[in-house]
């Protein structure tokens, strides 16, 4: 791409930016009476937004584009980073020193926002390091630094695909600070609002970032084209689908009223709603007319078809990245501020009321994380199915219930009562964590979800890395090669549970929502190593022998019932700050409730264990009668061998007796004889 279209294109979202910001007042003085921090903040803030967002999206794009869309030089480099991807992995790590220097710079420009101090004031370099450090919005900023800090330089230093995959991997993750900071993060539900914004930036970031990386790439593919941009194509098309569903929930959350889109902010984002809709015409009329051209076309043709095809949807997608940094910079409609109560500002909702039988069956509270993943992992568990029936295979019924009510337990346990009264009620959270860490872990274990994935998925006979090289890739990592022993999943599972609740992890993640996402992931994870360990059938684990996993089984869930009922016995309440803020008025005291937990936790490890023994003893009869049938198989294809060298070896011991009692009795008889001699000669 020459320089000056390249400097254009960077230019485009800063500068959509300002222009909307100076045609919506956003850029003027601020509230009356209030100091301002000068035009070089009012006017570099957004530009600075702009160009780290451009700076995360190419990061995250680039990397995912290289690591599965594009195939290797040649079929012996393909576990190595060369040519094109090489270029692109070091792409992705200079944006994502881009993206780090950046995101310092939005600390020093969004405290002078925010305090209306100019930037080179008088002490501002230490109120900046300060406001860094001591508060969630700076702390957010420099995480997000760091996490692209790190990213880059793995990435400019890694030389296979897999490091590059997680380089990949871990950008995605520096996009949770962007949406942790992003417009609507800080008001009523505004873990709603956090779970659509990122689920919004890892859409936008992997179709624009690849989009880019199309654009840089399409002279040099040459025949690798169409396969990559056909791979690319469905991508994107997820991609669209994703920010589509992001887009809606961002805005039931944020517009109280239809009418609330003749306002300012409503005007802005029915902008960028048109943008995102144009883009999926776009990638919809492409799909179905340009890309199956692609094929058969000439080297000229194909390069012609593909500048038209990339050249005004990256225009757009980065003047819609300018009007999403205009809509973070405008406030929502004034009725969608009014001020929160006690409960909502801790909890982000209204304070459920009493606990009664029916609210275990009535209360809901949708989880805006994890729900949308179970239902999509459901989903897709659905389509490998149909996909395994309609080529003739077949797929056991009782997996797929399994997998089907993993996932809904799970699905009760973060949106259902648990999730409603959890962060209320240390007993209802007890419930939580027994339900994520025991009984779903077992579910979605004899589901089989990585079999079905391997029977499935397509194998890509190019070299590049598809989801079935990256799920293999993944189940024989080093990483997962640790994790799936049975002594480091028993070992993790049991661990937890002190470094969780006798520290202040516990109180993080009743109180923030990042933690309290990493607690569940956490818990799930860790869960699901140890009933794969015990009574799964997925590759990648280490399972020992049906006895020692008969001990392992005894042993942790005895440690999980001494754990609860130490915890019944002590009389410090856990997380008593965070429980004791709260405006409740109803229910039992704090060390009721905690004593209440305990037994619930003690209690509700009986289920699971009767489930995991009882699975456990299946499987075990199940393996000896294979192990039986494999030796009669055995023994009729060779003829009774390992039988009649039994029957030898039997007649051998018994002739061997035989010869033992004959010389004893020889001896016996010797022996007679000498006494009888001995006896004659005395007399």
């Amino acid at each position: 791409m020459p320089r000056p279209t390249a400097a254009a294109l960077l230019l485009t979202p800063p500068a959509v930016a300002v222009g909307l910001l100076s045609l919506t007042g956003g850029l003027g003085p601020g509230l009356a009476g209030l100091p301002t921090p000068g035009r070089l903040t009012q006017l570099g803030l957004p530009m600075a937004q702009a160009m780290r967002d451009i700076t995360a999206m190419l990061t995250v794009g680039l990397v995912a584009l290289a690591v599965t869309c594009l195939p290797p030089d040649g079929l012996d480099r393909k576990d190595r980073l060369t040519g094109l991807r090489r270029r692109l992995v070091d792409g992705a790590g200079h944006a994502a020193f881009a993206w780090a220097g950046l995101s310092l710079a939005l600390v020093a420009l969004t405290f002078s926002d925010a305090s209306g101090e100019s930037l080179g004031s008088a002490g501002f370099a230490d109120q900046a390091v300060f406001f860094a450090t001591s508060y969630d919005l700076g702390r957010y900023l420099l995480g997000s630094a760091a996490i692209a800090l790190v990213v880059g330089l793995t990435a400019l230093a890694c030389r296979g695909v897999r490091l590059a995959g997680v380089a990949g991997a871990l950008a995605v993750v520096g996009l949770w600070p962007i949406a942790l900071t992003a417009h609507g993060a800080g008001t009523l539900r505004h873990d709603l609002a956090v779970d659509a914004q990122y689920a919004h930036l890892v859409a936008v970031s992997l179709w624009g970032g690849g989009l880019v990386g199309l654009m840089l790439a399409g002279r040099e593919l040459g025949p690798g084209l169409p396969a990559t941009v056909r791979r690319y194509s469905t991508l994107a098309a997820w991609c669209f689908l994703l920010v589509a569903a992001a887009g809606i929930a961002g805005a039931v959350i944020r517009l109280d009223s239809p009418r609330d889109l003749a306002s300012t902010y409503g005007a802005l984002l029915v902008l960028k709603t048109v943008a995102a809709a144009a883009l999926g015409i776009a990638g919809l009329v492409h799909r179905r007319r340009v890309i199956p051209r692609l094929t058969g076309a000439a080297d000229a043709a194909v390069r012609s078809t593909f500048r038209r095809l990339v050249s005004v949807e990256v225009g757009v997608i980065l003047a819609a990245t300018g009007t999403a940094v205009a809509l973070n910079r405008t406030p929502p409609p004034s009725g969608s501020q009014v001020p929160l109560t006690t409960a909502q500002d801790l909890l982000g909702y209204d304070m459920p009321g009493p606990l009664g039988a029916a609210q275990w069956f009535t209360a809901w509270r949708l989880d805006g994380f994890w729900t949308p993943i179970a239902l999509a992992l459901v989903v897709m568990y659905a389509g490998a199915v149909i996909r395994l029936r309609r080529r003739g295979d077949t797929w056991p019924v009782g997996r797929t219930l399994a997998w089907v009510g993993g996932w809904a337990m799970f699905v009760w346990a973060v949106s259902g009562a648990p999730g409603a009264y959890g962060r209320v009620l240390f007993s209802m959270h007890m419930v939580q964590h027994m339900t994520i860490a025991t009984t779903v872990p077992i579910l979605l274990v004899l589901g089989a979800p990585v079999t079905l994935a391997m029977r499935a998925l397509r194998r890509r006979a190019d070299g590049s890395m598809g989801p079935r090289e990256w799920l293999l890739a993944a189940v024989h990592s080093p990483v997962a090669s640790i994790l799936g022993r049975p002594v480091v999943a028993g070992a993790l599972f049991v661990a937890s549970l002190i470094a969780f609740y006798y520290t202040s992890l516990f109180e993080i993640s009743l109180d923030s929502h990042t933690g309290h996402i990493l607690m569940t992931a956490h818990f799930l994870i860790a869960g699901y190593l140890f009933a794969g360990c015990l009574v799964g059938t997925d590759p990648g684990f280490h399972r020992p022998p049906y006895p020692m996993r008969a001990l392992m089984v005894m042993v942790v869930f005895g440690f999980h019932a001494f754990f609860s009922v130490s915890l019944m016995a002590s009389t410090t309440i856990l997380a008593e700050d965070w429980f004791s803020g709260l405006p409740r008025t109803w229910g039992a005291t704090l060390a009721d409730d905690q004593y209440l937990g305990a037994s619930l936790g003690w209690a509700l490890g009986d289920y699971p264990l009767a489930l995991l023994a009882g699975v456990l003893v299946f499987l075990w009869v199940q393996a000896d009668r294979r192990e039986r049938k494999r030796f009669d198989r055995q023994e009729s294809r060779n003829g009774d061998q390992q039988l009649m060298a039994y029957n030898d070896r039997l007649a051998r011991m018994a002739e061997h007796e035989r010869q033992i009692r004959e010389e004893s009795q020889l001896r016996s008889s010797v022996g007679e004889r000498a006494r009888s001699s001995g006896d004659d000669e005395r007399t």
